[in-house]
């Protein structure tokens, strides 16, 4: 997916009024400015030599406005009309406020085309900002890019086209909301080594490798809040088995709620989760994904995966690698239907279940319906160990509930569930890939003292 400059000029259902760079409609905003005037106590641009209707760069022009503004603590009014800049410097308490759809920043080339390293209180708001197919000549990596920021806020902006990513953030507070952020070449947000981040009520869409990175360098906390947004077209363009193609992915970020959001048609998963460690991911409405919906993998210890729905996946839920450390989790009040069979290459396992899990979790509450594999699959060779799964409707599958008994599994707790409309049986016993036991939903458990399997409701 290439974005070059007539494409993005031609963007106009992502950058309202795009369609007025042309040089008479320039002159029209231009005269139409005389009847837009700035909030009270903010500079207006123009007063620094800012034309909206000037096809060249302006980014001295604006620099020294924003230098002022910034120094006398007062917002800077960037009035309808299209800007060519490029490495803008954003100061401590800049603030740049723009109208929706009409106040857009093009990149015209550079190293970056707005950035800021170790300041404090900036703002930008109502501005519409892309690329025009220019790429960065130096190692930034979103068209905004800050580092080492304390109290950002990005909200009601557009950002389309980047080569990179649409924001970038390193070792930022604040929050970025309201804003729509589509094409970028990497991600829309990616935010490594947060400091209090609120990511909230964005629209994301036709990105080519990622909708949300929260990252950390090194394991920690990382407390970023994500919610209320709406992802879709997500691609994995540069390949991968699960670092690209996601709605949402954490890595090594610890204590990050993702919440309340809508996720569809992404390569991967909607939510990937690795090495996250006491993650929430609730209340998300997932639908129309290339592998696991929602994923809690590798070294983690605790992840809460509550009241989801997910309809149409490879699979639905994956709470796994107990071999390397992954373990302690709630997996409750999920609604998951409709998956595929696939196989991936780089695995044997096969796919087509509701829920997955392997070490310290509890499964209870939630609702199966079209899994081809098994509606449950518990542990996975000798990787089973303190499992309960109860209380939990599962219909029309190819096993109920697939338990693992190979040498070296744990113990598990499988009562009270519902189970109906299974092709190989309810609940069967497995070694690796291989089914080695009957229905032991009939049978019972004796052969296998680690299980206690009761009450459960077949049809």
């Amino acid at each position: 997916m290439s974005i070059n400059r007539r494409s993005f000029l031609n963007m106009g259902a992502m950058l309202a009024g795009t369609a007025t760079l042309s040089t008479g409609l320039m002159a029209d905003a231009t005269s139409a400015n005389a009847a837009i005037s700035p909030s009270s106590g903010a500079l207006d641009a123009t007063q620094y030599g800012v034309n909206p209707g000037n096809s060249g760069d302006q980014g001295n022009e604006i620099q020294n406005a924003v230098n002022d503004s910034a120094r006398l603590g007062m917002p800077l009014f960037l009035p309808p009309g299209r800007y060519l800049i490029s490495d803008l410097e954003l100061r401590d308490n800049t603030s740049i406020i723009g109208v929706p759809g009409q106040t857009r920043l093009v990149f015209s080339g550079g190293t970056a085309m707005m950035h800021a390293k170790g300041v404090r209180q900036v703002t930008l708001e109502g501005l519409s900002i892309g690329s025009a197919g220019n790429t960065f000549n130096g190692d930034v990596s979103g068209l905004i890019d800050i580092t080492d920021t304390i109290d950002l806020t990005i909200e009601n902006c557009v950002i389309v086209g980047s080569p990179k990513n649409g924001i970038s953030l390193d070792r930022v507070s604040g929050a970025i909301r309201n804003c729509e952020i589509s094409h970028a070449g990497q991600a829309a947000i990616y935010a490594i080594d947060s400091r209090g981040l609120e990511i909230s009520g964005n629209r994301i869409h036709d990105c080519m490798n990622n909708g949300i990175l929260v990252w950390r360098s090194s394991a920690g906390e990382d407390e970023t809040i994500v919610s209320g947004n709406r992802i879709t077209n997500i691609g994995a363009a540069n390949g991968g088995s699960g670092q690209n193609g996601n709605g949402i992915n954490i890595f090594r970020a610890g204590a990050v709620q993702v919440i309340n959001n809508r996720i569809t048609d992404c390569s991967y998963s909607a939510v990937r989760s690795n090495g996250g460690s006491n993650c929430q991911i609730s209340g998300n409405s997932c639908a129309r994904l290339g592998e696991i919906a929602l994923y809690a993998e590798f070294d983690f210890e605790g992840a809460m995966i509550t009241n989801n729905i997910v309809d149409t996946a490879a699979a639905g839920i994956s709470i796994t690698n107990f071999n390397e450390g992954g373990r302690l989790a709630v997996c409750n009040g999920n609604i998951i239907r409709n998956l595929t069979n696939r196989i991936q290459d780089y695995s044997n396992n096969n796919w087509g279940f509701g829920i997955g899990v392997e070490a310290d979790t509890v499964v209870n509450a939630n609702i199966i319906e079209n899994a081809p594999h098994a509606g449950l699959s518990l542990g996975w060779g000798r990787y089973l160990r303190n499992v309960t799964a109860t209380s939990n409707i599962i219909r029309d599958a190819g096993i109920g509930i697939n338990i693992s008994v190979a040498p070296g599994a744990g113990s598990a707790i499988i009562s009270d569930n519902m189970i109906s409309d299974v092709r190989e049986g309810a609940i069967l016993g497995s070694e690796w890939n291989d089914i080695v036991t009957g229905d032991l939903a009939l049978a019972g458990s004796a052969a296998y003292p680690q299980l206690t399997i009761e009450r459960n409701h077949t049809t």
